[in-house]
């Protein structure tokens, strides 16, 4: 007969610990204890079920105990609990629930993974009925039982850890109103304040009410309801009580054992998982582990970690000595439609343990944007300041982010650096992936920071700059309409180089752009023009935005019974019920835009061209690929006075509800301009498309738009087919040389003989950018007023006859005079 081995508790850590024991040693005895009736099941899954996203039961039941019996040839004792342990005997005394017997088994090794238990503290009115704890079956049947029965209309999650978040979402998912209340500042430890704002805002959007740096003062019943009252004075009304907020290393039979306990509290184990009795080793959740990045004890209670335990537990039984080196904490939520993922370190964390850091932020695409359904996501790494060791990572976005986690996981684990990042060598195709994979691309900015080639400011620096500090905007015109950093100038980063005077070289200078990469290339220009104080807003505009808005605690503009509908459905489709239903209460029409294919500003063109079309009170329904497009609306339509009603994200598409009218206008002054012009001076493809999506923008944001075409650029305005007129021998020899129209243009650069507008064009049509044709076709319909310069027109031989209908005829006075009356001009 081989060595008894006793385990007790089963799950992760005990379960996995029998089955390696069993598949290494054939002859060992194996007998396993588990309290409760279920020797295996999925943990993870628990809130998915009461959501009835996993809607059998029995699928959270990795392995029953007749299964692994014949399996594994293995003693399962379910509703058995080991009640104490006599180390010098080597014995355990066990309470057989289902007979109420107590008898004692003796052992040659005995494997503890009794896990942890959900924290309870003791307040008032702890235990009413309709609070309720989340750790196993039992609790699951519980919850989903009153769910079922008792159909609450608002939910109350206490704590914002992974199972908390999931948790208000399954409740979500049943239609339940849900608050949760976290007396952390942020959701979801494992990531830092900023990209917590992500999801808090996303999470806001949904519905979902956040009560943060709030704690529970008390429970209270009255009307069958309960009362929650948190420290800050607030008080909810809830149906329903889901208590979250963590759990502690269940270690009483341990320590009654007088096993020796760690810093954490947990059950202290060797490198060998063995605890201060060389017969007893300790698993999963129960025990303290060393932080695989600061080497400190710590205890993170995580299914993978406690497989895994398992596995080198049986090895060392079975005389195959095995390390366990440490946990590093890579997790994964889904949190409604964003993925949010860590490993590793967090900031909060390396504070705590003394270790220098520096951080950086990449936002990337899922795949090759010019594929369809190309989302992207925010990453952000933090790595040793001087050889780039990687200590940890944050990723939160929509699809791959799995992919990317356990690739940078994988980093930290062999202690590789931001510069092996560079090197990866990652599957590409279209649909999967980019050719600068989105790890690279971290790997590439933080190694261009590390090798000095730009110097970053983090969001939280900004409020301490100096007054003299110019910050410096280099993103399209278009872009800064939608929102800005107060007290920033704009100079778009295409016009940079020719605006340098217009900046002071003695002067730190700030540039950003919506992601980081204009402004790392703004930089880049500045700094080797002279410029010595020059550094790179990390993250951009979009990231310090998520901060603000979280801050701020920005919601839609939307504050009736029938928006919350609007702003708690799953989907776009669910959304636009709601639309539909709301229409019909106030008497409008529903109107649907397929904005679907576009980038911007293409979907917000279409919205303020469908606009025009509808009555005051209407309602538009858009769905967009774009995702800019639900951040953009919103500014939109505080610029038109129109009312947003609902955004929302269902797969790759973006959706938004838009009343026509019935939004706050802003109040015109004398004082007001709202003009843009623009002389377009070039007759080349890339900048006369630059120059029509610009001028569609602005008039899709109410402006007042003019270009005024003059010498090539008249060129662009030039009919193709050839129009009789009379013209000397000189107009004619200048019209055969120029191109004839939009089709006939060349490029600025890359033209290879007619090819490059050939490509540029192919790529536009692939990424659902309009042609240049239809740009012009839409300013036409936008209301932007075509001039030629009639003095460029004579020199050049070109009549009115041969340009295209709607365009005008005028001088330099003409212009100046709108440019007078303008709050921007632009020279193209």
């Amino acid at each position: 007969m081989g060595k008894k081995v006793l385990i007790v508790g089963g799950v992760a850590g005990g379960a996995s610990t029998a089955a390696r024991l069993r598949r290494v040693d054939e002859e060992a005895e194996i007998i396993i204890f588990e309290k409760g009736e279920h020797i295996s099941f999925a943990n993870c899954g628990l809130p998915y079920h009461i959501g009835e996203v996993i809607k059998e039961r029995d699928k959270l039941l990795v392995q029953t105990p007749k299964a692994m019996e014949a399996r594994f040839n293995i003693d399962v004792r379910v509703m058995n609990e080991v009640l104490s342990i006599d180390k010098e005997k080597k014995e355990v005394k066990v309470k057989d629930w289902a007979k109420g017997e107590v008898y004692t088994e003796s052992y040659d090794a005995l494997v503890l993974s009794p896990g942890a238990d959900p924290i309870k503290p003791p307040l008032a009115g702890i235990d009413n009925k309709n609070i309720f704890t989340l750790r196993n079956i039992p609790d699951t049947d519980q919850i989903k039982e009153f769910v079922d029965n008792n159909k609450p209309e608002h939910a109350v999650v206490v704590g914002a850890g992974y199972i908390g978040v999931e948790m208000a979402e399954n409740l979500y998912h049943r239609g339940v109103e849900v608050s949760v209340v976290e007396l952390a500042p942020q959701v979801l430890g494992p990531i830092d304040e900023d990209m917590a704002a992500i999801v808090h805002n996303h999470m806001r959007s949904k519905g979902i009410n956040l009560y943060l740096s709030d704690g529970v003062k008390a429970f209270r019943e009255e009307n069958n309801k309960t009362i929650v009252e948190l420290e800050s004075g607030v008080e909810i009304e809830a149906d329903l009580v889901v208590m979250s907020i963590g759990v502690k290393p269940s270690t009483k039979l341990a320590k009654d054992a007088g096993l020796e306990l760690g810093e954490t509290g947990a059950i202290k184990v060797n490198e060998y998982l063995q605890t201060s009795d060389e017969s007893i080793y300790a698993i999963g959740d129960a025990i303290e582990v060393v932080d695989f990045v600061t080497k400190e004890p710590a205890h993170i209670p995580l299914a993978g970690p406690a497989n895994k335990q398992g596995r080198i537990v049986a090895n060392n039984l079975s005389g195959k000595k095995e390390k366990f080196i440490g946990t590093q904490g890579t997790a994964i939520a889904k949190v409604f439609d964003l993925t949010v993922a860590a490993t590793g370190n967090n900031e909060k964390q390396l504070k705590k343990a003394g270790i220098d850091y520096q951080v950086s932020y990449t936002n990337s695409k899922n795949h090759a944007g010019y594929y369809p359904g190309a989302i992207p996501m925010t990453i952000k790494i933090i790595f040793t300041p001087d050889e780039g060791k990687l200590l940890g990572a944050q990723i939160v976005g929509y699809e791959g982010v799995d992919k990317r986690i356990d690739i940078l996981a994988t980093t930290i684990r062999f202690e590789k650096t931001v510069f092996d990042l560079q090197e990866l060598e990652l599957a590409y195709a279209p649909p999967f992936g980019s050719a600068k994979d989105p790890v690279n691309m971290a790997g590439f900015v933080a190694g261009n920071i590390l090798n000095g080639m730009v110097d970053i400011i983090h969001w939280h620096e900004l409020e301490d700059l100096s007054k003299d500090t110019i910050v410096l905007d280099v993103r399209e015109e278009v872009e800064v309409q939608l929102g800005k950093i107060d007290d920033s100038i704009n100079i778009p980063l295409n016009s940079l180089r020719n605006r340098l005077d217009e900046l002071d070289k003695g002067k730190e200078i700030v540039v950003y752009c919506a992601v980081g990469l204009r402004g790392y290339i703004g930089a880049r220009i500045l700094m080797q023009h002279g410029f010595k104080k020059v550094k790179n807003l990390s993250g951009g505009y979009k990231l310090y935005k998520e901060i603000m808005n979280d801050k701020k605690k920005v919601l839609n503009d939307c504050n009736t019974p029938d928006c919350d509908k609007l702003n708690t459905a799953s989907n776009p489709e669910e959304g636009q019920l709601v639309g539909k239903q709301l229409a019909d209460k106030q008497g409008g029409k529903r109107i649907k835009l397929d904005a679907c294919g576009l980038q911007c500003p293409g979907p917000i063109m279409q919205v303020a061209n469908k606009m025009k079309e509808l009555d005051e009170g209407d309602i538009l329904e858009v769905i967009a690929t774009d995702p800019g497009f639900t951040a953009d609306i919103g500014a939109w339509c505080k610029s038109t006075g129109n009312k947003l009603l609902d955004t929302g994200q269902g797969g790759h598409n973006f959706s938004a509800t838009i009343q026509k009218g019935q939004g706050r206008t802003v109040i015109a002054t004398e004082n007001t301009k709202n003009k843009k012009t623009m002389v377009v001076f070039s007759g080349e493809l890339d900048r006369a498309i630059a120059s029509f999506i610009i001028a569609n923008g602005a008039a899709a944001m109410g402006s007042e738009v003019t270009l005024f075409f003059t010498f090539w650029g008249l060129n662009i305005l030039r009919k193709k087919e050839n129009i009789k007129v009379e013209k000397s021998m000189m107009d004619k020899m200048f019209g055969k040389m120029m191109p004839q129209g939009s089709e006939k243009l060349p490029l600025s650069n890359m033209n290879m003989f007619g090819m490059g507008p050939k490509m540029i064009r192919k790529v536009m049509k692939d990424k659902g950018v309009d042609s240049l044709e239809a740009l012009i076709g839409q300013a036409k319909l936008n209301g932007v007023r075509l001039v030629a310069c009639q003095m460029s027109m004579d020199v050049m031989g070109i009549k009115k006859e041969e340009l295209i209908d709607g365009v005008e005829i005028g001088g330099v006075a003409s212009f100046l005079s709108d440019a007078e009356e303008s709050n921007m001009s632009l020279f193209i």
